[in-house]
């Protein structure tokens, strides 16, 4: 059974996750800073007396860095990040998302001209077209 004052600070941290995978996908600006709004939230519920609190500011100013590739130590502070998270589908997300930047970008094949077959043979195996008259 869930505890109901606990039940609006968990909703709180999941979407501060969810904001901070939003922004490993993207890569956006106004989603860092959507990010760093909800962790002013969390911080705030954290906090009784006033502004002391600032754990997840902090935390979220890290590893959006860390995502972007700036500063140091960055596997480090997405694995704390990813250690922290208890929902299996969320942690896989974030775990994909961080994937698809360190994979190179390939880039698509090209058509190789010899398989190209020009001529004749296009319509061969095909039954004539008959006129229909109608």
């Amino acid at each position: 059974m869930r505890d109901n004052a606990t039940e609006p600070e968990s909703k709180l941290l999941h979407a501060w996750q969810l904001a901070v995978l939003r922004f490993a996908v993207t890569r956006d600006d106004d989603d860092r800073m959507h990010a760093l709004a909800v962790a002013g939230e969390v911080d705030r519920l954290g906090s009784a007396a006033g502004d002391a609190f600032h754990f997840f500011r902090r935390t979220t100013a890290e590893l959006c860095a860390a995502i972007a590739g700036q500063g140091t130590d960055q596997d480090a502070v997405v694995g704390r990040f990813l250690a922290r998270i208890d929902n299996v589908r969320l942690k896989r997300a974030v775990e994909a998302a961080m994937a698809k930047e360190r994979t190179p970008h390939r880039t698509p094949p090209r058509i190789v001209a010899s398989r190209i077959k020009h001529g004749p043979d296009l319509w061969r195996g095909l039954a004539p077209r008959r006129a229909t008259g109608t």
